[in-house]
């Protein structure tokens, strides 16, 4: 029997109760469902902003009579705001709670939707496109955060992954407006595409005011009592929730107390605030948050290096390289790709607390970096030749799919999910802004050097190099991650403050107790 099993059982009162506890604390609590989906609907707004502006652009190309220039300003400027955008999530999470953060990126979404549906001139529609690019920082950053710190360990890789799911079902929802509007008249058809995310923005921006605040952060603020309240809601026993509040005190360096009333005397100001974390990640790491602090950022930079947006923003062109010409065809192999995207990360949600975080992930850059080198050497074999290669539109677009199958079955969800949940408490909410910044920055260069690249060495070299990429993520992954599968995020602490390299693929964390310093 596993270690969380075995410690929750020994919470139950009676020995002939000990099955039927286990098996309440492994059931999905509604309520934690409920506060995590509504959360990732946050996330879907990010992937409506990118799906939906590749279909606007044509409308709003013809509309405004503007260059190739401002298109891509526009398109890139929505990642490049970002960055700064998730930076200041990071502080915020710490400062307000994740949920009054959540309820602060619904309303900077609304504020650019609006700005982008009413848009008189480009210089509007960019400033637009920079506040929703912001918002899409906050989200990136306090969504994953919020799921991951709710979310019951039994059930934390399903329900860490659903923001995954909604940025690409987001995504899809774009395409899906720019088939509809695109047939109204051109000055309204691009701007109800563009301004439409104004109304899901609003209504979660209320409505979150119904959201519980993850108990980790007010743990973090001393406030014991409505910590305990919280977990009652989210777990399936009382004692499960007892269970989790210790270990969340204990990470928090909070000593016991006998009423369970609120310690802020105990939480520092600067804990509380957030204060000192970037000095901590940066300045003096201990060799645990060092360690932690490099995988969080590698995974990132892997995630982004695998080229899952090169692929996605010009596969057309990788379709007419091959030889398909048909436009109908050519939306038809897109629409594919989008399909096959919502599928496996849907997929991946069901299968990340059942087969594990670490083999989804070696499964995912395993199997990508197969169909990349396969990509390669389609391209390869039609740019060396003046004839036509047969078979080589069937290949590229089954390989294409291989590819987002399997990034989406792993490096998709699973980079997010454990980037995460690795962190300590007290450096979490920042801990993820390093990663998200780095994610998007590997995307900005990338997207936006990605046809120099291949006008450079061929398309089929730059598959090549993105194939080689993913075979080090590989690497990567098999020698320095540990599986983090059904563990608290108390327990996770635990094991990256052991001899890690001592023995990588251990499964159980040591049995001894817990050291809030090292936390």
């Amino acid at each position: 029997m596993s270690r969380g099993k075995e410690e929750a059982n020994s919470n139950c009162p009676e020995n002939g109760a000990e099955a039927k506890c286990s098996t309440e604390s492994q059931k999905l609590n509604k309520y934690a469902f409920a506060c995590v989906l509504a959360a990732s609907i946050v996330s879907s707004i990010f992937g409506y902003a990118v799906g939906v502006m590749a279909g606007a652009l044509l409308y709003i190309k013809e509309d405004l009579k503007i260059s190739d220039l401002q298109v891509e300003l526009l398109v890139g400027v929505l990642n490049a705001c970002a960055i700064p955008g998730c930076m200041v999530a990071g502080r915020t999470s710490d400062f307000i709670g994740r949920r009054y953060t959540l309820i602060l990126c619904s309303i900077i979404y609304l504020l650019g939707s609006i700005l982008l549906g009413f848009s008189p001139s480009y210089a509007v529609l960019l400033i637009g496109r920079c506040i929703t690019g912001i918002g899409v920082g906050f989200s990136l950053n306090v969504v994953s955060v919020y799921c991951a710190e709710i979310s019951p360990p039994s059930h934390r890789g399903f329900l860490a992954s659903l923001p995954d799911l909604s940025i690409v079902m987001g995504i899809s929802l774009g395409y899906v407006s720019n088939y509809f509007f695109g047939k109204l008249s051109l000055k309204l058809g691009w701007r109800i595409m563009v301004g439409l995310p104004s109304i899901p923005s609003l209504v979660l921006a209320v409505s979150m005011l119904k959201l519980v605040e993850s108990p980790r952060w007010l743990v973090m603020q001393g406030r014991i009592g409505e910590s305990k309240q919280v977990l009652l809601l989210i777990s399936n026993t009382k004692e499960e929730a007892e269970k989790r509040l210790q270990e969340i005190k204990i990470s928090a360096g909070i000593v016991n107390d006998d009423d369970g009333q609120d310690l802020v005397q105990v939480v520092t100001y600067q804990t509380r605030r957030g204060e000192g974390a970037l000095k901590e990640l940066f300045c003096k790491p201990s060799p645990s948050v060092r360690r932690i602090l490099i995988i969080s950022m590698a995974l990132h930079v892997f995630q982004q290096a695998a080229g899952i947006e090169g692929v996605l923003s010009y596969s057309p062109r990788i379709f007419q390289r091959t030889g398909i010409t048909n436009k109908s065809m050519l939306h038809l192999a897109t629409l594919g790709m989008g399909i096959a995207q919502v599928i496996f990360t849907y997929s991946a949600t069901f299968l990340m607390d059942r087969v594990g975080r670490k083999a989804l992930l070696l499964i995912s850059s395993g199997g990508s970096a197969m169909a990349l080198l396969g990509l390669g050497i389609c391209l390869t074999i039609v740019e060396s030749t003046e004839k036509k290669v047969i078979w080589a539109p069937y290949f590229a677009t089954v390989a294409t799919y291989l590819f987002v199958a399997f990034f989406q079955l792993g490096m998709g969800p699973a980079t997010w999910v454990y980037s995460c949940e690795i962190f300590p408490l007290r450096l979490r909410a920042q801990g993820q802004a390093i990663g998200v910044v780095v994610n998007r920055t590997i995307n900005v260069v990338l997207v936006t050097a990605f046809i120099s690249i291949y006008e450079k060495i061929t398309m089929g070299g730059t598959y090549f190099m993105l194939g080689g990429l993913t075979v080090l993520a590989w690497l990567f992954c098999y020698f320095f991650l540990r599986e983090t599968k059904g563990r608290s995020l108390e327990d996770i602490e635990i094991i990256f403050g052991q001899d890690y390299y001592k023995s990588p693929n251990k499964s159980k964390p040591a049995d001894h107790q817990f050291n809030a310093n090292n936390a």
